[in-house]
Parts: structure tokens; C-alpha cells; sequence
């Protein structure tokens, strides 16, 4: 800091801490918060950038410079000391579960051989017959370099089925005891969509790509107050992120009551949420009493979630050409192009928003022509129907499409470093060169927001991503297709607003708009960007009120 912008923050600041401790009456208006002395980016479609936000009852009043604290008389001040203000992130593709006791975190497991202690001691834990569940491996952090297979549970808890799930969900392994249980063996048809892996010899060897329930509806399902602090608490971590708005991905009908519940317990303490929820049915649906949008300003119903096909971490993404080194494995569609068609116009027709997963560059021209024809048909303004993920470039024609019909698209450029050793192993040329595209379709019109799909859920890791078009490797995937840091920041938060209608209340720092900001320990926006993965949330506000504090 300069003498002179020294001098100006002193200033600044006493005028702040005189005009509350003094009750000043020289006409200043009376507010809840005065945030002074940062670099607020607003944003905004000007790009804003300030030193001062007002807050009073949780929403922003006024943004601007020093004139500012000669105007209001705040209750509360707070001194940024120059930090970075910005609009709270809107992660808006993520997974928030509660977790039972049989579950195992395996996220930072970076060994199988870690793995099969966490397991060995959730058997002892759990004792003998209890099933055990986890996720979050993945072969590109193992040690071994290889994937967990159905030997390393055996040998791990013999006397316990186990099942535990890829990072990203779209494989699973499973020791002989789960498999048994679950009735699988060689002669077990693959699942929709999916496929029961085989070794050299024709075992199987444990992992199911796509699995759906083939195994998972054995396991005894965990009642809500089982869950209900975990997923309390994985709520509560998002603030420490950053992450004051995000999107559920995976919600049904069926357990929409209990976060409405949660919601009422914990009011204004937890981010702001909208939950997809899968498809039932038309007649279950409008049973169900509420569509897209119901709720408040904490929780609301989103989209319906479709799944066209599987995930990269299968792999089972629906694509136009075979897998590199497959003679003809393309993936598999996870439903028919009939049931697709009807329940798009079905969900359309309703006045549903439609939010679906879509991967493969097959899956998505598949989808976008049938949202187009779904729109043709039946014409309605301001629908926001998206796609998940869109990793695998399609035609620049489906693009043009998707821009003419206003079809957008939720991103996850983490999974260019995170999953670079699926893609490397089964793209290549320019699919690999061009996936999770950000740059071409935004340049052809689309609107591209940002969020995680937990893969993992920090922001900062998609943002960097977004900006380097680095993998884990340090190598880095068509550069042209990468954005500036403030468009990786816009579509982490304005434009995740306006997927879920909520440009007019969050997303930017902008008067009238909930106070949701938080602040950073270093100008992500001037640093090196291969250091923005380091970066740390100092503050969360939400809705005015401070409800993160970095120790």
C-alpha cells in the first residue's frame, strides 16, 4: 500500500468507527454494514470495481468509493485491508449428500493400500455381514496407478460386502461378498447404459461402470436422522468455500422434504439451494405440487435432471466416434431416443426447466435436437433449459442451435486437470484437445456457467483450470478455448445466477441484490494463474451476515 493509499484508508476508517461510535446526526443514512477499503469487483456487466459496499437488512444499498462513508452511518464496519471482494460463488452442478455410518470418505485416499486399511477398519467398527460404502477413489492419485478391484476389498474385509464408488459416481468396485448379495456373476447383463468389467481370464474383476442399482439397492438404506448432521454439515462446508448459492443435482420428490425441513431448522445459515430433480412421470410430478422455481430465497425446486448417458469416469459418455484404442465402444445411451423425446416434451410442456446431464458429443446432439424440436412444438419464452457437463465438443451446428434456441450449459473445466488421465486414455486429437470446451461455445453464443460436480467442489481448481487449460500433468489441452480470470469469475457467479432465475438477486455486487460476497487472501485477478488453486476464502456473507471466518 502507498503512503497516500495509506493515508486515504486511515481516513476512511476513522470516519467509519467516529460516525458509529458517535451516532453521528449530521444526516448520514443509518445501515446495518460498511465494508471499506477493498477491491470489490462487482461483476456486473460494466465491470465495476470499487473500495466500498453498504449492506442493510442482507441486501447491498450502495457500491462505490470513499464518498460513500460520508453518505451512511454504519453499525458495523469492516476493514477489507485491501483484499478482494467479490459476489458469492453460485456453484451450479454439485452433490450434496448426508452420509451414513457405514460410509467411508475417500477422497484424499491416495493408496490402495490406504484404502484397504479405511475399509479394514470400518469392518472392525461395523463388525462382520455390515455392508460398507465410500467415495471418492480414483486411479489417477493411487500410488499403484491402477484402479481398487474386487481381490484388494476381499483381502481387505473378507466377512463385509463392500461397495465403494468412484470419484464422480459413474463407476463402482465391489468386493465377492457385495456381489454375491447383489446376484452378479458372469452371467449378469450389463446395466443400462453400462458395463460389468471382466480380467483376462473372464472374471469379474469388480468394477461396474454406470452401475445404476444393480448392487446398490441391497444396501439397507439409512434413515434421515442418520444422515441429517452430515449433510447438515457438508451444507455448512460450502460457505468456507465460498459457495453461498448451489444447485443439487440429484434430488427426487421423495427427500425434497427433508431439505425443506433442514431448511426451516437452519434458517439463513446455510447456502442458498435449488434442487433438480429427476423425472417420475407426469401425473407424479404434478402430484408433487410445486415445478421449477417454488420455494423462497434459501431453498427452491430447479430443473428436471435427465441422464442421456454415462460419465467419463466410467467411461460410458455417449460419443460419436469409438473410444481411442476400442475397435467400436462408444459409450451407451441411458435411455431410448423415444423416452428421451417424451419426456422432454412431457417436462417442456409442464413448464418444467430441463437441467441434463449430457457428456458425450453423440449425447449432446442427440439432446439439442430434440430441445429444438421440443421448443418448435411448443414455443415458450425464457425456458433456461441446459446440459450438464458438455465435455466432449459437438458440431459447430448443434452449437448454433443450442445458441438460436437460448440452450446453455453448465461447465466443469476442473475435470480438464482432474480427470486428464481418463481423457488422455480414451479421447484423442482434437476431442481431447477441445474437452470441456469453454471459449468456442461462448464465442458462438451460448451461455457457459461454471460449478464443480464436486470434482473436486473448490472453486478455485475450476477457475484455474478455466484460465490454464492445464491437467494434472501440467499439460495444457487448446489453449484458445481458455477464459480471462474475470470471465471464469462471472461464470461462477452471474452467470450460475442466471441458470437458476436468480440474476436479479444474487451473482454480482449490485444495489438491491443479497449481500452475498465473500473476500480472498490474494488478487486472484493479478497473480500468476497457475497460484490460483492456492488461493483461500478469508469471509463468507450471506445475506449480510458474516457466516464464515477464516481462523
Amino acid at each position: 500500500m502507498s503512503g497516500i493509499d495509506q493515508m486515504r484508508y486511515l481516513v476512511t476508517v476513522a470516519l467509519c468507527l467516529l460516525a458509529a461510535a458517535c451516532g453521528d446526526d449530521s444526516g448520514r443514512t443509518k445501515v446495518d454494514t460498511m465494508l471499506v477499503n477493498g477491491k470489490v469487483l462487482t461483476l456486473d456487466h460494466k465491470g465495476g470495481v470499487a473500495s466500498v459496499v453498504v449492506v442493510d437488512d442482507g441486501r447491498i444499498v450502495a457500491v462505490g468509493g470513499e464518498e460513500l462513508v460520508e453518505a451512511y452511518e454504519a453499525q458495523h464496519v469492516t476493514d477489507l485491508q485491501s483484499r478482494l471482494l467479490l459476489p458469492g460463488f453460485v456453484d451450479s452442478h454439485t452433490h450434496i449428500r448426508g452420509e451414513p455410518k457405514r460410509y467411508i470418505d475417500l477422497t484424499q485416499t491416495r493408496s490402495i493400500r490406504e484404502l484397504q486399511r479405511l475399509v479394514t477398519e470400518k469392518a472392525g467398527e461395523l463388525g462382520p455381514g455390515e455392508w460398507i460404502t465410500g467415495y471418492g477413489w480414483s486411479e489417477d492419485v493411487m500410488a499403484e496407478l491402477r484402479r481398487p478391484l474386487r481381490a484388494d476389498l476381499d483381502a481387505a474385509a473378507p466377512e463385509n460386502p463392500v461397495y465403494l464408488l468412484r470419484a464422480g459416481g459413474h463407476s463402482a468396485t465391489a468386493n465377492s461378498r457385495a456381489l454375491e448379495i447383489a446376484g452378479v456373476d458372469g452371467d449378469t447383463p450389463d446395466p443400462d447404459g453400462g458395463l460389468i468389467e471382466r480380467d483376462s481370464a473372464g472374471e469379474l474383476n469388480g468394477i461396474i461402470r454406470e452401475p445404476g442399482d444393480i448392487v446398490s439397492r441391497f444396501i439397507p438404506e439409512a434413515s434421515n436422522d442418520e444422515v441429517r448432521e452430515s449433510l447438515v454439515g457438508m451444507l455448512e462446508d460450502q460457505l468456507g468455500y465460498g459457495i453461498t448459492s448451489l444447485v443439487h443435482a440429484t434430488g427426487t420428490i421423495a427427500d425434497y422434504p427433508e431439505w425443506e425441513r433442514i431448511y426451516r431448522e437452519h434458517a439463513g445459515r446455510l447456502p442458498r439451494a435449488t434442487v433438480q430433480l429427476a423425472w417420475e412421470g407426469s401425473e407424479a410430478m404434478a402430484a408433487f405440487g410445486k415445478r421449477t422455481g417454488d420455494g423462497d430465497a434459501f431453498l427452491k425446486v430447479g430443473a428436471v435432471k435427465i441422464f442421456v448417458d454415462g460419465g467419463f469416469t466410467g467411461p460410458a459418455a455417449y460419443t460419436k466416434e469409438p473410444y481411442r484404442g476400442e475397435a467400436d465402444y462408444r459409450g451407451k445411451l441411458n435411455l431410448t431416443v423415444e423416452e428421451l423425446r417424451r419426456v422432454i416434451s412431457e417436462a417442456h410442456a409442464a413448464g418444467w426447466q430441463l437441467g441434463i446431464h449430457a457428456i458425450g458429443d453423440a449425447a449432446i446432439e442427440l439432446t439439442v435436437d430434440e430441445l429444438a424440436t421440443a421448443l418448435k412444438n411448443a414455443p415458450r419464452p425464457d425456458h433456461r433449459h441446459y446440459l450438464n457437463h458438455f465435455t466432449v465438443m459437438p458440431s459447430t451446428e448443434t452449437m448454433l442451435t443450442m445458441a438460436e434456441n437460448e440452450i446453455s450449459i453448465t461447465q466443469q473445466p476442473n475435470f480438464t486437470c482432474t480427470l486428464e488421465g481418463r481423457y488422455v486414455e480414451y479421447l484423442d486429437g482434437e476431442r481431447l484437445q477441445h474437452n470441456n470446451p469453454l471459449r468456442t461455445p461462448m464465442d458462438l453464443g451460448i451461455q457457459v456457467a461454471i460449478s464443480s460436480d464436486i470434482l473436486p467442489i473448490g472453486p478455485m481448481v475450476g477457475i484455474q483450470a478455466a484460465v490454464t487449460r492445464k491437467g494434472m500433468s501440467g499439460q495444457v489441452y487448446e489453449k484458445e478455448e481458455a477464459l480471462t480470470v474475470v470471465e471464469a469469475l462471472r461464470a461462477y457467479t452471474a452467470l450460475g445466477a442466471w441458470l437458476t432465475f436468480d440474476e436479479r438477486q444474487t451473482g454480482t455486487i449490485e444495489p438491491g441484490k443479497f449481500a452475498d460476497m465473500i473476500v480472498l487472501d490474494q488478487d486472484i485477478t493479478s497473480g500468476h494463474p497457475d497460484h490460483i488453486v492456492n488461493t483461500r476464502v478469508l469471509q463468507t456473507w450471506l445475506g449480510g451476515k458474516l457466516v464464515y471466518q477464516r481462523q
